[in-house]
This record gives C-alpha cells, structure tokens and sequence, in this order.
C-alpha cells in the first residue's frame, strides 16, 4: 500500500466526524484514515432530526461524492494542497492488538486496531487518532499510540472567554463627574488596552464610580444606567450591563454567560418582552439534552408532550415573569395572547431547523451544549432585523464530547469578541436565593 503524502496520518473516530463533518477537509496536506468501524456507526446515525443525525448523513454524501468511480480501498486526494483519504479495514496488527489488551471487541478497540495498522504499515510517518472521546484517547496511549482532540474550534486560551466586565481603577475624577454630567465622554486613552467595542466597564477611584460602555462607532465612552425590563430590575452591576446590551438595538448578537441563578434567561426574556413591539416573533428555544444519551423518542405522547420536561425551565422563567402582575392585568393579558398567537414561541431548537428568521429576536438557552457549527448554522439563519440572544455556562456542559474549550459559547466569544454587532456579558454574582449561593460557592 503507497501513500503519497508520507507526512502525517490521522485517524478519525466517529465523535470527531459527528461534531464537524467538514473534519475530513481540516487537516491540511496531511493523510486521513477512516476505519471501516466509524461508517459502520455512522450507519446508525443517519436516521433523524438532531444535528448529529445531519452531520452524519453529511459525511456519508461527502464520501460517496469523492469515491465516485473510485475504491475507497486506495487512497484518493482529498484536492489541491490537501492530503489524501483512506477507509481502511479491521485488521490487527501483528504485534499488538486492542482487542487482545482489552479482552473485547469493542468497535472502540476496533478503531484503535485500525491506528495502530497504519503505524506498523507506515513505520516512518506519524500516526495520530483523533477523538472527542477521552477515554478512547487514554486507551490509545496506553498502547504506546499518539492519540489527541480534535483542534479545529477548540478554543486553546479561554481567559477572553471567562473575562466578564472590566474594573478600572485610580481614573481622575473630572473623568467620572464630566461622564455623569454628559452621559458620554471622547475616549481619548482612557481605556488604554482595553478598550473594545461594546466592552463594558466600571470605572472607579477612592470616591467614586460609574458604569460605562464603550461605543466604537462614535469612539466614546457612554454612562450605563439602570433599567428596568418588563418588571425586571438588574440587582447587580453585571445584570445592568447586560440590559444595557439586551435592549440596544446597534448590539444585533449577545452571549450571556454565567453560572446557574445569574439571572441569564430571565433578563434575556424580561427584555424580549419590553422589546415586542420591534420585533415579529420573539423565539426562545433550547437544545434537547436526554438524559442518559436516550433518544426522547422513546418518550409518550406527541413532539410537545416529549418535549415539555425538557423546556420546564423556560416556562418557569416566563411563569415568574407572568407572576409580576395581577391576572387581569393588561401585561398579563398582552403575554397571554402572544402565546396565544404565536408571538411568543418556546420550543426545542430542533424544531426551528431550516427556518429564516426575519425580524425575530431569539433566545437560545445553554448554549453551551452546542457545537461552534450549531451556533454558526443559526446565525446563518438570521434574516434582517433579527437578534440573536445566546445564554449559557461553559463550566456546565451536558455533552460527552465537549468541554469548556470546544462548545459552541465558547467559541463564539472567543471570535467574535470586539466586534460592534456582539456584546459578551458574563454574570458572576447568583441572584437565585443565598441557599443557591451557597451551593455555587461551597459546594
């Protein structure tokens, strides 16, 4: 068997090509090798509604286009300036084998088989597996073989991505009384290196403070104020910035971070709501996480039925905001026909596949459970006048594949921090109850 790149050769595990199917294309002039094992699994993949359902049938059409008239037995380029791809079969090597080290036939075991093939065939190239799945990759080393994650969308130094608000201190105090008077100040050096679009800050000196924004549009630094949001009122300094951001109708794309009881989905929905008559739809939907990995198939009832344990927290966001006025109130009846009439949608963010969403203002809620390439599909989708509201925390990930460096939030902050149509707030201080504080801190 010749190979015409001899420089690297990685090996593909199913997770990796279920978190992006354009994988295969990612690692430059460099040889891929997919298992026998991994179509096999894709196999079963193929059939449904969730995203790695479509990544899987993606992968699928992807090779059969590129093996037209051609044996995917032999090598064959993946283009110009790209390395070649190769599916290869379950045989063991010689000299060591997984199934052997581990006593099973594990399709797991059988993938590592197939790396370690292509290092006994090619002695002189470098061998790599690459997987999502830790515990394949400690397997892998643990026979002597170079297994790593798969890097395209990891973020690598997440300290941009857990930066919150900026605190600034010792500033003269002409800054901070010219900017109560004014309500905007000419920047003029005062934010030094920190100065980003829409960052936000609290500028402070021995007496004094105020809370700030930095506008890169007309390069001055704008006094945040305290607002209030469909009876919504920000507790902290954090929760104001973030309203300050949710309401701005410049800021056209928003990540909230932070722990559980921050308040991030209720903010986001209190200022939805002040906003409703700016927009056609308001759209607040979350991804589905079974538990147990089980597919909500199995679940009675039909789709809103399946659903409905799975979107209770959104409804107990919208109950409490219901629960700030009387019955016959007319917010209260103004929400209740928006229910009514569709103009307030909470659904399983499955079910919005496909849709453009034109004039909408949309919440994703945890967030952090979907991969960069869920989070660029749904922005794609956004058509004029929309905003996109995404709301999670990346320390609170409920995928096996993913971690704080490689979830879809994350990422986002990461390339689009900075930007004049993004703002990223991070709320820290939980405004839940002092028995929820307590867990976060102690616990």
């Amino acid at each position: 068997m010749t190979i015409k790149h001899p420089k690297k050769i990685f090996v593909l595990d199913t997770s990796v090509l279920l978190f992006d199917h354009n994988s295969i294309k990612n690692f430059e002039d460099n040889n891929v090798v997919i298992p026998i094992t991994v179509l096999e699994e894709l196999d079963n993949f193929k059939i449904g509604n969730d995203t790695k359902n479509f990544e899987a049938r993606s992968v699928i059409r992807f090779l059969d286009k590129i093996s037209d008239n051609k044996n995917l037995n032999e090598w064959i380029s993946l283009g110009k300036e790209k390395g070649d791809l190769f599916i290869a079969m379950n045989n063991n090597p010689k000299d060591k084998s997984a199934k052997d080290a581990y006593g099973t036939g594990k399709n797991d075991h059988k993938i590592i088989d197939t790396a370690l093939l292509m290092k006994e065939e090619f002695p002189e190239t470098k061998v790599t597996l690459v997987t999502k799945d830790i515990n394949l990759r400690i397997k892998a080393k643990a026979l002597q073989l170079k297994a790593e994650d798969y890097k395209t969308g990891k973020v690598v130094d997440i300290k941009k991505v857990s930066k919150g608000s900026i605190n600034l201190d010792d500033l003269e105090s002409d800054v901070i009384r010219e900017l109560y008077q004014n309500n905007a100040i000419d920047e003029n050096g005062i934010l030094g290196d920190q100065k980003m679009a829409n960052g936000y800050y609290i500028l402070n000196n021995s007496q004094d403070s105020v809370l700030a924004r930095y506008n890169s549009e007309t390069k001055k630094i704008e006094r945040v104020e305290k607002s209030y949001a469909y009876g919504i009122k920000p507790k902290n300094a954090e929760q104001t910035f973030a309203i300050d951001a949710l309401l701005n109708q410049d800021i056209k794309l928003i990540a909230l971070q932070g722990i559980a009881g921050t308040g991030k989905t209720l903010l986001a929905l209190a200022t939805a709501l002040e906003q409703k008559n700016l927009y056609n739809q308001i759209i607040l939907a979350r991804p589905i996480i079974p538990l147990s990995n089980r597919d909500i198939g199995f679940l009675p009832g039909g789709a809103e039925e399946k659903i409905s344990p799975y979107m209770q927290p959104l409804f107990d966001n919208l109950k409490f905001i219901k629960s700030q006025y009387k019955a016959d109130s007319r917010k209260r009846k103004a929400l209740d026909e928006m229910e009514e009439n569709e103009e307030l949608v909470l659904t399983a963010l499955a079910f919005i596949r496909g849709r453009s969403l034109a004039n909408v203002i949309m919440i994703v809620d945890e967030s952090q459970n979907l991969t960069p390439h869920e989070v660029k599909t749904i922005i794609t989708r956004a058509g004029e006048g929309t905003k996109i509201i995404f709301t999670g925390d990346i320390n609170q990930i409920d995928t096996p594949y993913m971690d704080e460096h490689s979830n879809g939030l994350t990422y986002l902050i990461d390339k689009l921090k900075g930007h004049e149509l993004f703002a990223h707030i991070k709320l820290e201080k939980g405004e839940r109850s002092e028995l929820a504080n307590l867990a976060n801190d102690l616990l």
